[in-house]
């Protein structure tokens, strides 16, 4: 009884309170989760459109004089964004336990392989541009909103990605303090997964 008196005093003493992790779901949580929520509606929305009225359309599709779009690109943009997941999230699970370099290490992959994505979407859009714009017609509408609309998205994270990197480097951040880490986190995995949805809308379901 006695141990067990001193195992509960122990527990609350100022010292054991101040090192006990937070438990639960914060606000800022549940406030990107609805963001994504809400965001992850938009993008459906989006290319529900896109199929809608290319199945009111009807053959050929693309419209005439516009050629299907090729795969090189789009799947070198895949081959970058998807994977940097992998280091945001490697960053997170570092900084948990204290580690300063993972998370730095990680935040600045991230960046690389984003930045690597942007460049090629560029690239592609310089490439499209030539062929239609935006004003061509409805795909081509479709076509800009939809991939603008996703890199807009991945500019946003990558500027969030570029403060947590100057914020670490500055120690803001620990294993009891990475709440905002962890937030952009699940925004970059949202952005990835949205990637995928617009690969197969656009760029794979015409070959079906």
């Amino acid at each position: 009884m006695t141990s067990v008196a001193g195992r509960a005093r122990r527990a609350t003493e100022p010292a054991a309170l101040a090192t006990e992790m937070p438990s639960g779901r914060t606000p800022g949580w549940w406030g990107m989760v609805l963001f994504i929520a809400t965001e992850a509606a938009l993008f459906s929305l989006l290319l529900g459109s896109y199929f809608y009225v290319r199945f009111q359309h009807g053959s050929p599709w693309p419209p005439a004089g516009i050629k299907e779009p090729e795969l090189l690109k789009p799947l070198i943009m895949t081959a970058l964004l998807l994977p940097s997941s992998l280091p945001v999230m490697w960053a997170e699970r570092g900084i948990r336990r204290g580690k300063r370099w993972r998370l730095r290490l990680g935040l600045l992959a991230t960046l690389l392989l984003g930045g690597g994505f942007l460049a090629m979407q560029a690239s592609e859009y310089a490439t499209k541009l030539a062929e239609f714009t935006w004003t061509t017609d409805v795909y081509g509408s479709l076509f800009y909103v939809i991939t603008g609309f996703h890199g807009f998205h991945v500019t946003i994270g990558l500027v969030m990605v570029a403060w947590l990197l100057a914020a670490s480097l500055r120690g803001s951040f620990g294993y009891r303090r990475h709440e905002r880490v962890r937030l952009t986190a699940l925004y970059w995995h949202f952005v990835d997964v949205v990637w995928v949805g617009i690969l197969f809308t656009l760029y794979l379901s015409g070959r079906l």
